[in-house]
């Protein structure tokens, strides 16, 4: 199999695997007081130690809380932040182009009453005049992902969020930066964020955990109203018995894959440019003027992508439809209509998202099996 799906999901790595399974061996609950307890708790402390780390954040500034995904962390940031404080006329920003778990959110918000701006982000930039239209002292939230899970455009988050501080200094700032962690060059410092969202499995962790970081001062200005209420686990900010197998396991992804972030990205670079060098002319490359070095999106000439999908399958190819979220068949990509894609155009798009655990071996692959889709498969009309 070649796998090239990398966005929708990455391989466990071996610093995954190991954590797990030394977290598996220590089953105390990590609220306990006794020995087991304490081992649990201790396992927790070093995967956060692990995220401080590769994110450049102190501590004493910042607060990691653990979740059971992006998608839990994002609701978390949106919701939270949206029920933590009465306001007249709330506001919220975000990009057309983001997630679902971000668009969904946005859409109950509505319905309570919020406004909510989507930013216009055509060839994969954001319409900066829109947003400084939009930006006033009603917007209480700005959420701008940092790369987007389907283009790979890399948003100026770290800019915007310092204009809008400038018009408003009490605004919250949020990245959902699933697709950015140990993908592009990404601390605390670089993208200027109050909050942000990460993800274990897009970085070689295992499904099923996440996390929202957040500064201090949100937690001081009381600015994050929990959503999930209980026994008061995460500094009540997140209840629950933390999934420790989980949470080990992204710790010891991170503690494997930071160190080498830099060769890493450095050799996806070089195999995302490989790969649009051997594809045959007839096919379109969906480059944004910024782009991280881990997607590629390409429009077929004429070739449904399910029809496309299920030939590369059958030779062993995973590739992707847009997100895997958006490429169940249930509905059209969103995020590529906003880049400027047509509804024909769209449902002939691949996603190929890299990991440096590919060869150039697996590109020449695939450039010669959508060579062979060009000539042998039907064409809609």
């Amino acid at each position: 199999m070649i796998y090239l799906d990398n966005s929708a999901t990455t391989p466990l790595c071996g610093g995954a695997k190991e954590a797990m399974g030394e977290a598996i061996a220590h089953f105390g609950n990590p609220s306990s007081r006794h020995t087991a307890g304490r081992e649990g708790a201790e396992l927790v402390a070093r995967a956060r130690a692990a995220l401080f780390r590769a994110l450049d954040a102190r501590e004493e500034n910042w607060e990691i809380l653990f979740t059971s995904g992006g998608t839990e962390a994002n609701n978390l940031a949106l919701f939270g932040s949206f029920y933590a404080k009465k306001r007249r006329a709330p506001k919220l920003i975000v990009t057309d182009s983001e997630h679902p778990c971000i668009l969904e959110p946005c859409r109950r918000l509505e319905e309570a009453g919020c406004r909510v701006v989507r930013l216009r982000t055509a060839g994969g930039k954001i319409d900066e005049e829109q947003f400084r239209e939009e930006m006033d002292e009603n917007v209480f939230l700005l959420s701008l992902m940092s790369v987007n899970n389907e283009t790979g455009a890399v948003y100026p988050v770290k800019r915007l969020f310092d204009e809008a501080r400038a018009v408003n200094p009490q605004v919250i700032c949020h990245t959902d930066a699933v697709q950015a962690f140990l993908k592009i060059p990404f601390t605390v410092r670089s993208c200027g964020a109050d909050m942000i969202t990460l993800s274990a499995h897009k970085v070689h962790g295992p499904k099923g955990c996440g996390a929202l970081a957040l500064s201090r001062e949100m937690v001081k200005r009381k600015a994050l109203l929990p959503q999930i209420v209980g026994g008061g686990q995460q500094g009540g900010l997140r209840s629950g018995t933390e999934n420790t197998v989980g949470i080990a396991g992204f710790g010891g992804a991170v503690r494997e894959k930071y160190p080498l972030f830099a060769s890493d990205a450095e050799k996806m670079e070089d195999l995302r440019a490989y790969l649009i060098a051997a594809l045959p002319r007839e096919i379109a490359v969906n480059d944004p003027p910024a782009h991280a070095p881990h997607i590629v999106s390409l429009t077929l000439p004429d070739i449904k992508s399910e029809t496309a999908l299920n030939f590369l399958s059958g030779r062993g190819i995973c590739v992707s439809a847009g997100s895997a979220c958006a490429s169940n068949g249930r509905h059209k990509s969103h995020v590529l209509a906003a880049y400027g894609l047509s509804e024909r155009q769209t449902d002939s798009t691949l996603r190929v998202s890299l990991s440096a655990e590919n060869e150039k071996s697996d590109l020449d692959a695939l450039a010669g099996a959508l060579t062979e889709a060009l000539e042998t498969l039907v064409r809609f009309r």
